[in-house]
């Protein structure tokens, strides 16, 4: 599919898709991209971007304060990450109260409609990050990304268990949770995700060289 050039490729499928619902469409009214009219209905605003972009919306934001039937149309996303740029854009969109509409191959498409949005929470989620919130200890990311990228408490967790091996040599797994209050030590030197761990024989396990340039790189164990 050939990519757009210009921002007026978008303007004639949005305005098809409009005038097929009975209304009047003019381009470039005002500060608006396009405006539509129907009867003494409010009128529609569609703001028009060759890309997705933070600008985008902030226009799009603007315009509500005319009217709450604001969209925005872009074109619809191609490659390996369109189905997630999409949905990211369906949601943001349905957060703002703005309508979405893509255009692919001269035909306009209606993702969403403008209107309030009140999302469902979802408890899982919530969950899950209340539990990594008590499984971190102290405060080890202040907010953003340390020099080697961000401490988990699943790598806290594993740092202790470096710290036990690389102080007391190999170690049976619970002899090391026992130590360190890392309930699934052996599951997770068994998992050996970060490379750092090595099976001596059943149960037991040893730190590798990766281990101990990790305890390194991250400043060995977690205050705690």
């Amino acid at each position: 599919m050939r990519a757009m050039k210009r921002e007026s490729e978008l303007y004639a499928p949005v305005k098809a898709l409009l005038v097929a619902q009975g209304y009047e469409v003019k381009g470039e009214v005002g500060a608006a991209d396009l405006v539509a009219v129907r009867g003494t209905e409010d009128p529609v605003i569609v703001e028009l971007k060759l890309k997705i972009a933070l600008s985008l919306f902030h226009q799009a934001v603007a315009r509500l304060s005319v009217t709450d039937a604001v969209y925005i149309a872009v074109p619809r996303p191609s490659g390996r990450t369109a189905r997630r740029a999409l949905r990211d854009t369906l949601a943001l969109c349905r957060r703002l109260g703005l309508g979405f509409i893509t255009v692919k191959e001269g035909r306009a498409e209606v993702h969403c409609d403008p209107g309030p949005y009140a999302p469902r929470r979802n408890k899982v989620k919530r969950a899950k990050l209340l539990r990594e919130f008590q499984r971190l200890r102290g405060d080890p990311n202040d907010g953003g990304a340390t020099r080697h990228g961000i401490v988990t408490g699943y790598r806290q967790d594993a740092l202790r268990c470096a710290v036990h091996l690389a102080e007391h040599g190999a170690s049976r797994g619970r002899d090391v949770a026992a130590s360190t209050g890392v309930t699934v030590a052996t599951r997770l030197m068994a998992d050996n995700h970060y490379g750092w761990f090595e099976r001596v024989r059943t149960g037991v396990y040893d730190i590798t060289q990766a281990g101990r340039e990790g305890l390194v790189h991250w400043g060995g164990a977690p205050d705690g």
